[in-house]
């Protein structure tokens, strides 16, 4: 099989390329660089079968190019993290809403297989937890930019969908349920690596908000490898799927466990949304996934509990 991953040289992408190449397949990245890092490919640059190019998908020309080679695209790329997507809401909104238009306009061509990658955000202020599938999607008024981000993500998921029962395009949409693990940068809001940082560095561990919300975090290897099988799965082309564990925690509870984790002296900080983000900023209190879908269909179930999670990107961050 040969692969396009684009944003493959980010935090998921990367880790996708290290399991495909280890299974013999061949792997393209196409990525800007503009939230992925050249560092997380740098190691895979003389493996047999890889090759990347530092571009965005909008180059349309080269991303039909790499398209045509392959046989399925992993459709990565996009702007990520709340504190990015408070910030440039213009960029979020292009970025991630042109560059799914030009990758399903270009896979139509020749009817390659491509996964969407979408995200828990799009359940928006839902309070019917466990989130399904087939759930209603509640968002919040258009004058709060920080539900930009899911909304750009839902016009992936509705223009990948109308492909696929317009024009046969075989497509796949998997909503990632808080992916963490090595690799993952806390640059752009992401919570665990901040912890993590603040923590070893002995700097208060800031808390957003009360810290009540909770969230389901799943290693990125067990994402990795829920899209790997749904790759082989044809039953799975034209459907939706969350990917992301059941147990969830509370922000300050995870603070906690980094602390004594990580043998931290760090004070445990809460900052108000308001001075975190931006006036009026909302949260979802909780955010869980049913993966009843997902485990019927390719017997999906998160191996790494959170401890052993927490100790892979301590130990990550540790030798950066």
């Amino acid at each position: 099989m040969i692969a396009l991953i684009t944003g493959g040289a980010g935090f998921v992408g990367s880790h996708l390329a290290e399991r495909l190449l280890a299974d013999g397949d061949e792997v393209m990245v196409l990525d800007n660089l503009s939230t992925g890092s050249i560092d997380n490919i740098t190691h895979l640059k003389n493996v047999p079968g890889f090759s990347y190019a530092i571009d965005s998908v909008t180059n349309e020309p080269l991303l039909a190019e790499m398209i045509d080679r392959s046989d399925v695209v992993f459709h990565l790329a996009a702007a990520v993290g709340v504190k990015l997507i408070v910030e440039q809401p213009v960029h979020t909104l292009e970025t991630n809403v042109h560059g799914t238009e030009v990758v399903l306009k270009h896979a139509n061509k020749k009817k390659k297989l491509v996964f969407i990658a979408s995200t828990s955000e799009v359940y928006g202020k839902s309070v019917d937890v466990p989130f399904r599938e087939t759930s209603d999607l509640v968002l919040g008024p258009t004058a709060k930019h920080r539900w930009a981000y899911a909304c750009s993500k839902l016009i992936d998921e509705f223009l990948a969908l109308a492909y696929w029962k317009e024009r046969k395009l075989p497509v796949v949409i998997v909503r990632l349920f808080n992916t963490v693990g090595p690799r993952q940068t806390g640059q752009y809001g992401m919570v665990l690596p901040t912890f993590v940082r603040q923590a070893l560095a002995s700097q208060p561990i800031t808390v957003f908000g009360d810290g009540t919300q909770s969230r389901s975090f799943t290693y990125v290897g067990d994402v990795v490898d829920a899209l790997v099988k749904l790759a082989g799965e044809p039953r799975a082309i034209g459907d939706v799927f969350n990917i992301g564990s059941t147990s969830e925690v509370t922000i300050q509870d995870l603070a906690k466990r980094v602390k004594k984790m990580t043998k931290s002296v760090s004070p445990i900080v809460n900052i108000p949304y308001d001075v975190a983000y931006e006036a009026g900023f909302e949260d979802m209190p909780r955010r869980v996934p049913d993966i009843t879908k997902i485990q019927s269909l390719i017997g999906f179930a998160p191996k790494l509990g959170l401890e052993e999670i927490i100790r892979s990107v301590v130990e990550h961050v540790r030798q950066c």
